[in-house]
């Protein structure tokens, strides 16, 4: 088992507090970058890590902070704590249990870049980080890792909370700057991007909380050491989120290009009883499913989409032989349909005609040609859309039809569920 770096201090007692983290390391790589590295520096230390953001694009790190002006001007930066996708529980863990090493890292990456303001947008319905986040933030001013002239150098910064009103689409970049600037939560056209017009038209940094949780780890060990973890284009230690039919639902933190065979077993314990592995989501309920015998793909950003699916957040979904496909996929879609801004006509129109027609095909009502029609509604909606909304609201139905496209078109000819007619399919999960 992998020896932990971003989780280490999660099950410590009061590991949200400012004293264990000091105990810990805290605050030592924030001591070490304003001391050691200038602006420059740093993101050239960040760009040899070959760190990628955790959010789900994966996009590398420190190429991104380079495209932030290098001109003394009024900078932000961005903490998206909105984590809203169903299945993934990571950053919830990071925000409650470690906040403070979030805001070393954000701290950090403020002075690489030379923002002189963070802003942390966290989902509205997490009320402890909430509370986790104003706490730490109030610790780390009294003991001046924030505020003017932190540790005695010519660097300040200053970090405040900003809760979100529950709407998923607020996890996409420019809809949250949007939200955090007062305006409805919708999507801007790209571009201009925020690294050249964000918050308030400034130019804007946004990470995940996951990405700023590395930062400390590489100044304190330095690119080399944390490129040596995970694969050669997929570096660093990565925190997965599993559910669903194991033994052991939580979260687990491993290297980048770990199967998902030793994720599922050795980390989760396996799946209950004497059932098979199905299906499997591995990042996420935006990422296209993986079939049973997909177990042994590596969970990186190269190998799983070479095997038809992403890595997303790393937010593990497993269902056994027992689990209705058609179900799954017109859960996924109700949720995108209601998430939905409603901003694009093809994701406020088509998610709904989509789960119009996977209601009446799960509940034995459908017809001939709704298939038909449910392709060519993912057609006009992926790559339609001004953000990537649309593309996370077809692939659990694009991918359904073409892995599972039996157990739909079953449901349309005898008007029924197989699966969950089948009596030895109704044993419950022990």
């Amino acid at each position: 088992m992998f020896d932990p770096i971003l989780l280490k201090r999660v099950k410590l007692p009061r590991s949200e507090t400012l004293g264990v983290y000091q105990a810990n390391g805290g605050y030592q790589a924030l001591e070490k970058a304003l001391r050691d590295y200038k602006p420059e520096e740093l993101i050239d230390l960040v760009k040899r890590s070959k760190l990628r953001g955790r959010g789900g694009a994966g996009f590398p790190t420190g190429l991104k902070w380079s495209f932030m002006p290098k001109e003394e001007m009024p900078k932000v930066l961005c903490v998206n704590t909105d984590e809203g996708e169903p299945g993934t529980f990571k950053d919830r863990v990071l925000v409650e249990c470690d906040p403070h090493q979030i805001i070393e890292g954000a701290i950090i990456t403020a002075y690489a870049v030379g923002a002189s303001r963070i802003y942390v947008y966290i989902r509205g319905e997490f009320f402890l980080g909430f509370k986790r986040w104003n706490k730490a933030i109030s610790d780390a001013y009294e003991h001046h890792y924030l505020g003017r002239n932190i540790l005695g150098s010519s660097f300040s910064v200053d970090m405040t909370v900003h809760r979100g009103a529950g709407a998923y689409i607020c996890g996409e970049e420019t809809a949250m700057i949007e939200s955090l600037s007062g305006f409805r939560g919708e999507p801007r056209i790209k571009p201009p991007f925020p690294t050249e017009r964000g918050f308030w038209q400034q130019p804007t940094l946004v990470h995940n909380v996951e990405t700023l949780a590395n930062i400390p780890h590489i100044v304190n060990h330095g690119a080399e050491w944390y490129s040596t973890i995970g694969t050669e284009k997929s570096t660093g230690p990565k925190i997965f989120c599993v559910s669903g039919h194991v033994y052991q639902r939580g979260v687990y933190e491993a290297p980048l290009g770990i199967t998902l065979r030793e994720l599922i077993e050795d980390y989760a314990g396996g799946v209950p009883g004497s059932h098979r592995i199905k299906a499997v989501i591995p990042g996420g309920a935006s990422t296209p499913f993986l079939t049973g015998e997909q177990l042994d793909v590596r969970m990186d950003f190269e190998s799983l989409p070479a095997a038809g699916s992403a890595l997303g957040t790393g937010a593990v979904i497993v269902m056994n032989e027992r689990t209705c496909m058609v179900d799954v996929v017109r859960r996924a879609t109700r949720f995108f349909g209601h998430e939905s801004c409603g901003k694009c006509t093809p994701c406020r129109v088509g998610s709904q005609r989509a789960l119009d027609i996977l209601e009446h095909v799960e509940a034995g009502h459908g017809k001939p040609g709704d298939l038909d029609n449910l392709q060519s509604l993912c057609d006009g909606i992926a790559g339609r859309t001004l953000c990537p909304f649309g593309e996370a609201l077809v692939a659990p139905i694009r991918s359904g039809l073409r892995l599972f496209n039996d157990e739909f078109e079953q449901h349309i000819r005898d008007g029924y569920c197989a699966v969950k007619e089948n009596p030895q399919h109704s044993v419950l999960i022990a």
